[in-house]
């Protein structure tokens, strides 16, 4: 499987961000969108997830024959924001984004489990502090198996620890074949190539 992003141009507000992107990242390679804030990172994963809709140019992501699949119902994104529901509880939280997305992958507990958060189960997501939603949020992402994940700022409110079960969850999903795009402004941990936006 790969990406393949062509002459992709994002306008905002009556704004272009960016114009003329290209790039491409095959199964186990990971890209990490770089540049100052408000360059239009966050923008291009919406793009990407089939959020929103380009300016110009496309993104697809084909098969080793060549054929396309539908970005948006490959795609996994986990966004700046946690998108968590505070009035429902963890598990519900999993459990939602598990029958939205499909393609059912771990339970809400064994997720949770990975990030070493079973213990909030059965909490109301109000309950958490900023890490611990951060952690539920990228829970997300081993409830449905998906082969392309879209991260912003994945690394937000996360300790040393939790930093370090999230470079492991991208390795692991790397080794599987997965892809990776992730906008930060700190280092991921694993090997990326870097696409710069915002300059010129």
């Amino acid at each position: 499987m790969r990406l393949i992003v062509s002459e992709l141009a994002c306008e905002r507000g009556g704004r272009v961000l960016f114009s003329g992107m290209g790039f491409a990242v095959a199964k186990g390679e990971a890209a990490m969108l770089t540049g100052p804030n408000g360059a239009g990172k966050t923008s291009l994963l919406s793009i990407l997830a089939g959020l929103l809709k380009p300016l110009s140019g496309a993104a697809r992501l084909e098969d080793a024959r060549g054929e396309e699949s539908d970005l948006s119902e490959e795609a996994h994104l986990v966004g700046h924001r946690d998108g968590v529901k505070s009035q429902l509880l963890v598990s519900e939280n999993l459990q939602f984004c598990q029958k939205l997305l499909g393609s059912p992958w771990l339970s809400p507990r064994e997720a949770l489990a990975t990030l070493g958060l079973e213990h909030v189960l059965g909490l109301p997501c109000a309950y958490l502090s900023s890490g611990q939603r951060r952690r539920v949020a990228l829970a997300r992402l081993l409830v449905s198996r998906r082969p392309l994940w879209l991260l912003d700022e994945p690394t937000a409110a996360l300790d040393l620890a939790s930093r370090a079960l999230l470079t492991k969850l991208m390795a692991d999903h790397l080794a599987s074949g997965g892809l990776i795009v992730a906008a930060s402004h700190e280092p991921l941990g694993i090997a990326t190539q870097e696409i710069r936006i915002g300059e010129g």
